[in-house]
């Protein structure tokens, strides 16, 4: 089961491509996608789109995890925009016939480190052991996709 986890950004789009055969997860491809500030919002949308989408159609995921959106009470103009971003990341996977999974920040800390309110640098240095990687090269974004595939991989085999 190939899964593309996908933290959300208005500047910094992080994506975490992993394979699961059985127990093993394998990393395949990670990184950020950062689009120019100074383009016009509709443009930055496209840049995460188009990259996305170039990722789906080389290694055809099973599955597309996205990280819930959690309240923004300080900041609802924030909260409004990156609905922009998880739109056209959720209409990725429907035109492509993804499975896809919300998964809450909190739940994929607990899965993949044993408790749910591990820092991101914990998150990170655990994502980095599991898929033997050195962990200077996993920027938080990236890390934090990864964890999301990471964490459906524990669920599917725990069956949670």
């Amino acid at each position: 089961m190939r899964i593309l986890g996908i933290d959300p950004g208005l500047r910094i789009t992080g994506y975490g491509l992993v394979d699961m055969n059985g127990a093993k997860v394998t990393l395949l491809e990670t990184g950020t996608i950062a689009p120019v500030v100074k383009q016009s919002f509709e443009n930055r949308i496209k840049k995460i789109y188009d990259h996305l989408e170039d990722l789906i159609k080389e290694y055809k995921p099973d599955i597309m995890v996205l990280e819930k959106l959690y309240t923004h009470t300080h900041h609802p103009t924030t909260a409004s925009l990156l609905g922009h971003v998880r739109g056209v990341i959720c209409l990725l996977s429907a035109q492509h016939k993804l499975k896809f999974a919300e998964q809450s920040v909190r739940r994929i800390r607990k899965a993949v480190i044993g408790r749910g309110g591990a820092s991101k640098l914990q998150t990170r240095g655990m994502v980095a052991h599991v898929l033997r990687v050195d962990e200077r090269k996993l920027t938080q974004d990236a890390s934090d996709a990864l964890a999301l595939a990471i964490g459906y991989c524990q669920f599917a085999l725990n069956k949670i």
